[in-house]
């Protein structure tokens, strides 16, 4: 389907994903100012968010990896999916893993769900808790009919004991308003042993969030992110800031 095609339906989008285990994460109409790249020279009318919630994002890339033993990581799978999704569609994709420039994928998903900033900087969603990500957007050149948008309130709002806090063994975050992560105090206990719980089980203080836990992602999911968090992170910084 090229730009000048007909115009998808939301339905049809999510079927598309749904197909590889993503889930459409809401949508929004840019405004004309953002700077947003076109499509054979049409602005972007429609931005649609992809991500993953649960687990289903990863069986999908799973049985991929069982087809293809030498599949180079989920980005790479990521970016093969959803790039074909989007050329069926009409679309052009982006990728929060690609850049500069990076696109601002947290603030498109403030306008596009109902999330909202957690204590621990995640954003948290009323059903699925912090067990959930961003992993693409497609641009489209027509203005496609979103669905209403819910206007859920934070769970953190009434959560008094902020249960995430005093999850991590090593008090990463602050009890402070604003909270505050020290990341290098993070990393530097990720990489103190090969077996610390945070790596094998998924960060304690995400896990300890009641919200959602019937979407924890399998184990081999969370192993996965925490070993590309460590791996990110700059040795030398934690070398000094430790």
């Amino acid at each position: 389907m090229s730009p000048a095609a007909s115009v998808p339906a939301w339905s049809d989008v999510e079927a598309a994903c749904a197909r590889h285990g993503l889930a459409v994460r809401g949508g929004l109409h840019p405004a004309p100012d953002e700077a947003l790249p076109s499509l054979q020279g049409v602005p972007a009318a429609t931005l649609v968010l992809v991500g993953n919630v649960g687990p289903s994002m990863w069986e999908a890339f799973e049985r991929a990896r069982a087809a293809r033993p030498a599949l180079d990581g989920l980005d790479t799978w990521t970016h093969e999916v959803v790039t074909a999704i989007a050329g069926d569609l009409g679309a052009r994709p982006l990728f929060p893993f690609e850049g500069p420039p990076f696109w601002p994928f947290q603030r498109w998903a403030l306008r596009a769900e109902p999330v909202h900033p957690s204590p621990l900087g995640l954003l948290i969603h009323p059903i699925f808790g912090l067990w959930h990500a961003y992993r693409a957007a497609l641009l489209f050149p027509a203005r496609l009919a979103l669905p209403a948008r819910s206007d859920a309130p934070s769970p953190c709002a009434t959560c008094a004991d902020r249960p995430c806090l005093g999850g991590c063994p090593v008090g990463a975050f602050s009890a402070g308003d604003p909270v505050t992560y020290d990341v290098p105090a993070c990393v530097a206990h990720l990489r103190s042993e090969p077996e610390v719980p945070c790596m094998t089980r998924a960060c304690l203080a995400r896990r300890a969030c009641p919200v959602g836990r019937e979407h924890v992602y399998p184990a081999p999911q969370r192993a996965h992110h925490m070993r590309a968090f460590v791996a990110n992170f700059p040795v030398t910084r934690v070398a000094s800031d430790s």
